[in-house]
């Protein structure tokens, strides 16, 4: 999924658009991901392993199998030493070839819980929004609208002046309108509809001020 210069322009004049009948200030961000989860792929790598010490706990004859494929025949029963060792071996190559195969993002992906990446997308998002938006505005009217490619997910935070005033649940039509496009693969679309949908609700509990002033930036911030 990428953004066209077409989708950015769209965007840009939404913004504009929804901001010339309110105060508020609307900062929109999309992002390829919210986290690497490298976190994720380890806990995987990790039950992979334990995975095959209970194999081999279950089934030990199979770690005196391939001791035999190694050593002399002649020696007799193997060690214990000699056993603890085809378990190490079979424990770092299990390692290896589970960090390997969940180096592809995807994978990874759709292995890491709904939760976790709720949680992930809405720190990231609330650390952007401390950092482009919170307080930015003369009465704290700043609004951002954060997308996560990846992850499918969005989150909309406002400053103190707007949320004082709009319940959070009152987001959920511009929210809906943007994951919807993004998963039919309209980010751009997505993100230009929402904006229209926050417009409206900020037209109504945040008017336009007499002396009113952009802000903060029209463009969409692409990370």
């Amino acid at each position: 999924m990428r953004l066209t210069d077409t989708d950015r322009a769209s965007v840009a004049a939404a913004v504009a658009a929804a901001e010339r009948h309110t105060a508020g200030e609307i900062v929109t961000i999309v992002a390829r991901r919210s986290d690497t989860y490298h976190d994720v792929a380890l806990h995987w790598t990790v039950l992979a392993m334990l995975f095959v010490l209970a194999l081999l706990a279950f089934r030990p004859d199979a770690a005196i199998w391939l001791h035999g494929l190694v050593a002399d025949p002649w020696e007799g029963a193997p060690a214990p030493g000699g056993l603890f060792t085809v378990a190490l071996v079979l424990l770092i190559v299990t390692f290896l070839l589970v960090r390997v195969v969940l180096a592809w993002m995807p994978l990874r992906l759709a292995l890491t819980p709904g939760s976790t990446e709720a949680r992930r997308v809405h720190a990231r998002a609330l650390a952007l929004f401390r950092a482009s938006a919170e307080a930015r505005t003369r009465d704290a009217t700043g609004v951002l609208l954060y997308l996560s490619l990846d992850e499918h997910r969005a989150e909309i935070i406002a400053d103190a002046a707007i949320h004082a005033r709009v319940a959070p649940d009152v987001w959920g039509d511009a929210m809906a309108a943007l994951i919807a496009a993004t998963r039919d693969g309209r980010p751009g679309d997505g993100m230009a509809e929402a904006v229209r949908r926050i417009g409206v609700v900020l037209a109504e509990h945040v008017p336009p001020r007499t002396n009113d002033t952009n802000e903060l930036p029209d463009r969409l911030i692409e990370l």
